[in-house]
């Protein structure tokens, strides 16, 4: 009987994680050895936007260094996963028959969004990926569709991750340390408690409902891969908060399982 895995929304932070001693990187450290070791990760990315849904087909896809300005140590790190070709294109198919127009590429890179929590929860980097794009500017309902359309591959043993942040303003950080701001608790307690009731249409229109939700999120892509998630969970069934913290007083690190 196969293993059913569970589709997980990670915020992922800077990408210096694997090299921090930090809460988050202690907690994604452990979330790998205590899940079922799945046979393949579907990967959604804030930092990977296209015009519609794309999935790599690359088969050894590098390592990308989509940032500047960190260490040095950080451009020696190397997370050479391979690509599932056969699910990749079973990605395709579900994609297409829930109506959604799809592409695909040979040319894609992994990213800080998806390393950084990959090379924590599987340093091995022995588990073939699955590399899929957000749609930029999308509806919260394309979103969700997409979760939609991926979800079934949890009962074939497949963890399907989103990976963003909880909140993200990086022009309101504070030291690192700092207490949580005002304005960053209040869109986080909201969408805490909207998660835990279920209230799916309230989180889909997050920008209209959700308080202060532009201030967090001046810009959505680091929300999106929840909305994928919550459409990849089995229906009427709430997610948990698996982790929680705080950096530079308003970058939340909060992590949800969705199942």
């Amino acid at each position: 009987m196969s293993t059913r895995q569970a589709a997980l929304f990670i915020s992922h932070g800077a990408p210096t994680l694997p090299l921090e001693d930090s809460p988050t990187r202690h907690f994604l450290t452990r979330l790998g050895e205590t899940l079922p070791r799945p046979r393949a990760i579907v990967v959604v990315s804030a930092h990977w936007e296209t015009s519609i849904p794309t999935v790599n087909l690359a088969a050894k896809p590098e390592t990308m260094y989509d940032f500047g300005g960190f260490p040095a140590a950080l451009y020696t790190l190397r997370y050479p996963a391979s690509t599932d070709l056969g699910l990749a294109a079973d990605v395709v198919d579900r994609l297409r028959n829930a109506g959604l127009r799809v592409g695909t590429t040979d040319q894609r890179a992994l990213d800080h969004g998806m390393w950084t929590p990959l090379m924590l929860m599987y340093p091995a980097a022995d588990i073939p990926l699955v590399m899929v794009s957000l749609p930029h500017n999308a509806s919260g309902e394309t979103y969700f569709q997409m979760g939609r359309a991926l979800r079934d591959l949890r009962d074939d043993n497949v963890l399907i991750i989103g990976s963003g942040s909880y909140t993200h303003n990086l022009w309101q950080l504070s030291r690192d340390g700092s207490a949580p701001q005002a304005w960053t608790e209040a869109f986080a307690q909201w969408m805490d408690q909207a998660l835990l009731e279920n209230r799916q249409q309230d989180i889909l229109n997050w920008k209209r409902n959700a308080p202060l939700a532009r201030e967090n999120h001046p810009t959505d892509e680091h929300f999106n891969p929840l909305l994928v998630m919550m459409g990849a969970a089995t229906d009427n069934t709430a997610p948990v908060k698996l982790h929680d913290d705080w950096r530079m007083g308003s970058l939340s690190m909060a992590c949800w399982q969705f199942d």
